[in-house]
Formats: C-alpha cells, sequence, structure tokens
C-alpha cells in the first residue's frame, strides 16, 4: 500500500478543531498527520487538493442495501459504490431485509459478503424484533457480538411500548443506540403524503406531523425511564426537533438524523403526482423544513442520514397512491446539503460535523470520523464550488427513484478514500 500525500486542500476536522490549508499524510492505511509541513513520503502518491476541501470521509447512520433478497434493487456491492461515488467512506444497512437481519446468520453473511465485494465499509444494523413484528424481541446480544452496531425496526415502528422498554435496556447491556423510526401506524392510516393543504388539494390521504411526534415523545419518556441510547431516524417535523432539544437540556442520552430530501423539499413537489416524491416519512410543510434547517444549524439535530432506499422502476411507476415509499440519496446528498452552505443557512463545519464526527460518536466508531494521527484513513476530499448536474442514469446505484435528476447544483466530489485506498476519482 503505497502512502498517499495530500497537499494544498482546505482540510476541515471538526472533531480536533481545524479548518486551514494543510497537508494530510496516510501511511499504512491510517492518517499519518495533518501538517504544514511538506516533507513527502518516499514513493507517495500525491494528491493535489487545491481549491477542494480535505475532510474525514462520510458516515451514513441509515441506508437500505437491500442485500440479501432484493439485489434486483441494490446490493452491498452496487450500494457500496454508490457511497463511495456520494463521499461516504461508512455505511450503515437497515435490517428490513428479506430475510430479516434479526439472527447472526444474516448479520454474518452481511459482514462477509461486504469483506468481500464492499469498497466502502459497511455495518449491519440488526432489528430489534424478530421478523420486524414487534412482537419478540430479536437475540440483541448475540447480533452485536456478530458484528451489529445499532438496532432498529427501521420501515416499521414498535408499537409495543414494553416491547421498546425492554428493548432499550437489553441494548443498553451490549452499549448499542437503539433507531426508531416513530411512527404511529394507527394514526398514519392509509396514509401516503403529509396531511396539509397539498394533500387536500391533491385528493391523497394525509399523514399528519403528530403520527410522527406521539412515538418521538414516547420514546423520549422511555429513554429517560431506561437511560439507553436512543437516536431518532429521519425526524421530519417541527414538533419533532423541539422535543430533541427539550431531551437534550434534560441531559437524556438522545440524538437524532434529518435527511437531505426533507431539508431540501416540502409537501408542495408533490403536485404532480411524481412518485419519485412519496417517501415515509413524508415530505412535510414548508415551517417544518425551515424548522429541520435550524435544529441542523444549532447542533440539536446531530447527524446528516441518507435513508437511502432503492427501488425498482415496477414499484414507482404504478400511481402515487400504490408506489412504494422512499427514494435513492447516496449520490446527491453532498451538493444538496452543500447548498444549504451557499445559501449561509448552516455553517460548512457544522455540515461536515454532522457527517463525520456525530454518527461516529453516535456509533461508537472510535477510529473514523476524524483526521487525528492514528485513525483510519477514511477521506473525502471535495470541491464545493464545482458545478453538478444531477443524471439519475450515471448513478452507480442499481436504482433510479430520485426526484433530483436534472437539478443543477454545487459540490462534486473527487476523491473517496477508504483505508488508504482510492475507491473513488472523479
Amino acid at each position: 500500500m503505497k502512502p498517499i500525500f495530500i497537499k494544498n486542500g482546505r482540510v476541515i476536522d471538526p472533531a480536533k478543531k481545524i479548518d486551514g490549508v494543510m497537508n494530510v499524510v496516510v501511511e499504512n492505511g491510517k492518517i499519518s498527520a495533518v501538517t504544514s509541513a511538506k516533507k513527502i513520503p518516499e514513493e507517495a502518491l500525491v494528491i493535489d487538493a487545491k481549491g477542494a476541501i480535505v475532510a474525514p470521509g462520510f458516515i451514513d447512520l441509515h441506508c437500505h442495501l437491500r442485500e440479501p433478497g432484493e439485489e434486483y434493487k441494490e446490493d452491498i456491492e452496487s450500494g457500496s459504490q454508490a457511497a463511495a461515488a456520494g463521499g461516504f467512506t461508512t455505511v450503515c444497512c437497515m435490517a428490513n431485509t428479506n430475510p430479516v437481519n434479526d439472527c447472526t446468520s444474516v448479520t454474518e453473511y452481511i459482514v462477509n459478503r461486504a469483506r468481500v465485494c464492499a469498497c466502502v465499509n459497511v455495518l449491519p444494523v440488526g432489528a430489534i424484533t424478530k421478523g420486524l413484528k414487534g412482537e419478540n424481541l430479536a437475540d440483541i446480544g448475540d447480533l452485536a457480538c456478530a458484528g451489529a452496531v445499532a438496532i432498529s425496526d427501521d420501515g416499521r415502528p414498535v408499537m409495543n411500548a414494553m416491547i421498546m422498554r425492554h428493548a432499550m435496556e437489553y441494548a443498553q447491556t451490549f452499549n448499542l443506540p437503539v433507531i426508531s423510526h416513530a411512527e404511529d401506524l394507527n394514526l398514519r392510516g392509509r396514509g401516503v403524503m403529509h396531511e396539509g393543504t397539498a394533500s387536500t388539494e391533491l385528493g391523497l390521504r394525509g399523514i399528519p406531523a403528530a403520527t410522527e411526534e406521539t412515538m418521538i415523545a414516547r420514546d423520549i419518556l422511555l429513554c429517560g425511564l431506561t437511560g439507553s441510547r436512543l437516536h431518532i431516524a429521519h425526524v421530519s417535523t417541527a414538533g419533532g426537533v423541539e422535543m430533541v432539544r427539550e431531551a437534550k437540556k434534560l441531559k437524556l442520552p438522545v440524538t437524532c438524523e434529518v435527511t437531505p430530501h426533507h431539508l431540501t423539499l416540502t409537501e408542495q413537489v408533490v403536485h404532480g403526482y411524481d412518485p419519485n416524491t412519496k417517501v415515509n416519512p413524508p415530505l412535510r410543510s414548508e415551517n417544518d423544513r425551515r424548522e429541520l434547517v435550524a435544529g441542523l444549524a444549532d447542533g440539536t439535530i446531530d447527524a446528516i442520514a441518507t435513508d437511502h432506499a432503492p427501488h425498482d422502476i415496477t414499484e414507482k411507476e404504478v400511481g402515487f397512491e400504490g408506489s412504494a415509499f422512499g427514494m435513492v440519496g447516496l449520490e446527491t446528498a453532498l451538493p444538496l446539503v452543500l447548498k444549504l452552505v451557499h445559501d449561509k443557512k448552516v455553517p460548512m463545519k457544522r455540515m461536515i460535523e454532522a457527517l463525520t464526527i456525530k454518527p461516529a460518536s453516535i456509533l461508537n466508531l472510535k477510529k473514523k470520523g476524524t483526521l487525528a494521527a492514528g485513525s483510519d484513513a477514511d477521506i473525502v476530499i471535495f470541491n464545493p464550488n464545482e458545478p453538478v448536474t444531477i443524471r439519475a442514469s450515471a448513478f452507480k446505484s442499481k436504482s433510479r427513484n430520485t426526484p433530483f435528476d436534472g437539478w443543477r447544483l454545487q459540490g462534486k466530489v473527487l476523491y473517496t478514500i477508504v483505508g488508504g485506498n482510492i475507491v473513488y476519482k472523479s
């Protein structure tokens, strides 16, 4: 493995409070130094990052790679390639595969497949309950030993509060965060989009904000009862952000994430009935979107996560009401969140923090999310100002379900480096 010498880039590492033009030295798959010295290691590969930002590789707390069981939508190999193209060096794949990742054999399969064919770090998230049915706990300890870094029934909520309490208690024993898909299924009913003026105008069944907020409130209360680490997935409402903010004031171990699409789009884009705008939780009101941006800027929202949810065209091109929830996000995340930086809504360092050290700390990944000497050489180099046009046809992902096709933005990934190896080069 050749050493790498990255020179002339603006190095931003929120974990070490570094922001300046410096050089990054990589040796033996680790960060050797971040320095102003210009001495190049013998036989090193030199990358000139002038005009670009050099940061820790992005970490996605929440994506769906569909393997095992639905490889026609995505698999670990294609999903990891999409991640690398988006600047992500570590991704966490959710448990709603087929079969569900609720036992060691599935967890071990994912770990072994990733070792063979993934170009980025792939970390499995185990299920909370067997079959995601919300009835009986999965073998949480066995999942942790097999390599699961968190537990979640994402895709379905755990409706039974006693089951959720026990899950938190067991997870605490193994120092695993519990990732909550906060949704009251009874209140959601047959809803397909946010309940508001747009749903009324379009004649579509609505999903009220309270569907999410009632479950966030319940799980925060359970967090207070158990002391377990609670992470709220894909928060989408102003009320949800405020509840997390209050929980943090009470010093509860609560964190949350937001997706680029909830930061960018609102219920209004559903006009036209584009099934690629159908996601769960749904795109909310403009007021919700503004509060999400404000919550990200002030640190109430800890992390940015893609909720990358690939679907085959046959599952989307069936009319809005009958189509599957979800959109792909690994390859569009950077330019979308950079728009908030360019619009001066979120500082650059906060954006990078939400993609690096914050998710690393939530998952307790000691050697990731930073460029500190001795940490894993997981690095992204990107030009925040280079114009890009999103082209779904050029995605590394197997799926194309995005409403951003054709959007013109700024922010291009130039290099993605994992463990000292270049896995993507623009």
